[in-house]
């Protein structure tokens, strides 16, 4: 199910699997004036239950509307050898995104293409961003990252709007296992003051061997460097604190520091996966900022500081026991 395709992270995992299993792609969407923002999820789950075994497409805007598109298994359609996926009458790779939505609340359609794409680097020492944690067969949820930044060229129609995004900007990433973490923190902007900066970052509570770790990955990508900070690089979390308002997290290796402070902003429910089912408990916002400032260890000078908007940000789960199990590193 899932060492076939590690050096391969973007491409579709589940041909072979079975329940449980999820996998799912994140696509965001912000036009050039930052008033239009969505994030579109598609994917695919296997409970179980056969009951609930179905495709589907998740839209959420920046107001925190949420719709879930919800199909038969058999329309969920995905290549073998490359990331090509389509859900109904929608497609989506890693070139463009082709919507054709219709549900209960509203319609979205539109083509959208990704020029200038950069992809997290995969080799085979470090397939992606969970580097040798990818070879593991038994972690619970996988991560990828597709695109860091790229720029749209299209529109999209939502509902009676016509929406351009060409000149928008792009990021695109996708999970799959058997289940999202107990708790977890993740957040995602690349929109700065300067073009070609982009941060992604998760922490998590990651199962392991009977008992469980706060494993955390980021990568701070400016121009065509990528600084990297995880569990696996051997670069450790040196403060993290959430509050109603904030959520600031420090990390370090011995050369560099890198530290966030999210502003928490009003979102919308998502659907994230169980072993059982796919609950609406997921709070997502696409209008957070967080505050990113690379710091030289060994020289003390300051690499980058700035704010990036329109940032998306979840706050999810047992965070309780994360920053517990945190404190005990």
């Amino acid at each position: 199910m899932i060492l076939p395709g590690v050096l391969q992270p973007e491409r579709f995992h589940g041909h072979r699997a079975r329940p449980p299993f999820f996998e799912g792609w994140y696509y965001k969407l912000v036009d050039p004036h930052g008033r239009h923002r969505l994030a579109v999820i598609p994917g695919l789950f296997l409970s179980p239950d056969p009951a609930e075994r179905y495709a589907f497409v998740q839209v959420l805007d920046g107001a925190g509307r949420t719709e879930v598109f919800r199909y038969p298994r058999e329309e969920f359609q995905a290549a073998r050898d490359q990331f090509e996926v389509r859900v109904g009458d929608s497609l989506f790779t890693e070139r463009l995104l082709r919507l054709d939505l219709h549900g209960s609340e509203r319609t979205i359609s539109g083509e959208i293409g990704f020029v200038g794409t950069v992809p997290w680097p995969v080799t085979l020492r470090s397939p992606g961003i969970m580097g040798w944690y990818a070879w593991v067969p038994f972690m619970e949820c996988y991560h990828g990252v597709v695109s860091l930044d790229h720029v749209l060229e299209g529109a999209l129609v939502l509902d009676d709007d016509v929406v351009s995004f060409t000149g928008g900007r792009g990021y695109i990433e996708k999970d799959w296992g058997r289940s999202f973490p107990a708790g977890y923190i993740w957040l995602q902007s690349n929109h700065f003051p300067e073009p070609g900066v982009s941060l992604t970052g998760s922490i998590a509570v990651i199962p392991w061997l009977g008992g469980a770790f706060p494993g955390f990955i980021a990568g701070f990508l400016i121009g065509e460097r990528l600084y990297r900070f995880a569990t696996y690089t051997g670069a450790r979390t040196e403060a993290l604190t959430i509050t109603d308002d904030t959520v600031v997290w420090t990390m370090a290796d011995r050369h560099l520091r890198l530290r966030l402070e999210a502003t928490r902003a009003r979102g919308g429910l998502l659907l994230g996966p169980t072993r059982e089912h796919m609950h609406g408990h997921v709070d997502e916002t696409l209008s957070a900022e967080v505050e990113v400032v690379l710091t030289s260890i060994t020289g003390g000078q300051t690499l980058y500081e700035g704010i990036g908007r329109h940032a998306g940000l979840e706050v999810q789960g047992d965070t309780a026991r994360l920053l517990a199990l945190q404190r005990s590193e």
